[in-house]
């Protein structure tokens, strides 16, 4: 299985960050490797002082596909999740600003949360999902998946064209703003509206 990351899906993030606004969704990969392991604390790795948070509503993918066609797209997913992007901001500067790949501060081991999964059919509306991560039982952030510059169905089509979807992938369908680095003996927890899918410790 793999982890397909979209970067840079909320205006108010790429702003904060000072990226610019892409005209087509930015895609990055995660190995399975990169998942942290259930009832796990995250380690903040040796190579980095500035590791972010980044919360991201997460699909599970439930079916082979390519070149999947946009109105076809909600028959391969049936579950939804919350989940953490772990970020070496200060890495990533670096290799963004030598016009390197981000691999090596985005998927090194323990860098992707993946918490609980929730039947796709408890939502009214996947495009109106309300979803926050906590740190020491302050909201650092907000978002809901109506502000997506590309909605979940849009990703699928887009990210089917140039890979194989299998059953288990895991689509992070991007960022809301207020992501921010994290130290030792945080506590963080995400919740889809009020239910919270994972709480971990860092340390």
């Amino acid at each position: 299985m793999k982890l397909i990351c979209i970067g840079r899906n909320y205006t108010e993030h790429i702003e904060e960050l000072e990226n610019e606004k892409p005209t087509d969704p930015v895609v990055f990969l995660k190995p399975d490797t990169a998942i942290l392991l259930k009832k796990q604390p995250f380690f903040i790795p040796d190579f980095s002082d500035e590791v972010h948070h980044e919360v991201e509503v997460l699909v599970k993918i439930n079916r082979v596909g390519k070149y999947i066609d946009k109105k076809f797209a909600h028959k391969y997913y049936d579950e939804i999740g919350l989940g953490i992007d772990f970020t070496a901001r200060d890495l990533q500067s670096k290799l963004k600003a030598k016009g390197l790949p981000w691999e090596k501060a985005k998927a090194f081991d323990g860098a992707a949360v993946v918490g609980q999964w929730l039947p796709k059919n408890e939502f009214k509306d996947v495009n109106t999902i309300e979803f926050s991560l906590k740190k020491n039982g302050n909201i650092v952030q907000k978002g809901n998946t109506s502000h997506m510059l590309w909605k979940i169905n849009e990703l699928i089509e887009y990210v089917s064209k140039y890979f194989t979807l299998k059953i288990g992938d895991i689509i992070f369908t991007g960022t809301p703003a207020g992501v921010g680095k994290v130290v030792a003996n945080d506590k963080l927890k995400g919740y889809i509206g009020d239910k919270e899918l994972f709480s971990i410790i860092v340390k």
